[in-house]
């Protein structure tokens, strides 16, 4: 079982047992409102998510893991890889934490610490990250971690029927 620490978090591989606190997360309109998942309604919908999840990770397609504080050992979110692109080296990082832990800068040591992980124990050159130009909190911590905003991917996705844009921001190693 792989696990990342910093100060204040652990980040650890998810698992099955972990559905009930990511479902209290992802139940959360206001955590899901800039995530490509609508709110969950039912504890099933986290396992499902979770073993999806894995399927991903055991094609090396995917990497997620619960974020922990280290004192309470709660879950408070969770970050991954969303995509894992091993012959160019590179990932697209992305997160939630929990309402009642945002503005305390969870989010921005939560990705550091994958940032470590990808760029030392993964090889990649590239991390990058997909926000949607209205999550302001997102663009914030990455700013703060010195990601650089590349561009706008003009709607380039469809939720819920509507178009929607992204700003693309990333990290190479040599950024480091």
């Amino acid at each position: 079982m792989r696990e990342i620490h910093t100060s204040r978090l652990y980040l650890k591989q998810m698992e099955q047992a972990d559905a009930g606190a990511l479902y209290s997360i992802w139940s959360d309109p206001a955590v899901t409102a800039f995530m490509n998942i609508s709110a969950m309604t039912d504890v099933s919908q986290a396992m499902e998510m979770i073993g999806l999840l894995t399927e991903l990770e055991r094609e090396n397609k995917a990497v997620r893991f619960t974020v922990r504080d280290r004192k309470s050992k709660d879950i408070i979110g969770s970050i991954g890889f969303n995509t894992l692109d091993f012959d160019n080296e590179r990932a697209e990082v992305g997160y939630d934490i929990s309402k009642s832990h945002w503005g305390k800068g969870f989010a921005g040591e939560a990705i550091a610490g994958m940032m470590e992980y990808g760029f030392g124990q993964l090889g990649l050159n590239r991390i990058e990250a997909k926000v949607e130009p209205d999550n302001n909190n997102s663009i914030r911590v990455l700013e703060k971690l010195r990601f650089t905003l590349e561009g706008t991917l003009r709607q380039y996705e469809k939720i819920n029927g509507k178009f929607v844009d992204y700003r693309v921001y990333s990290k190479l190693k040599a950024d480091e």
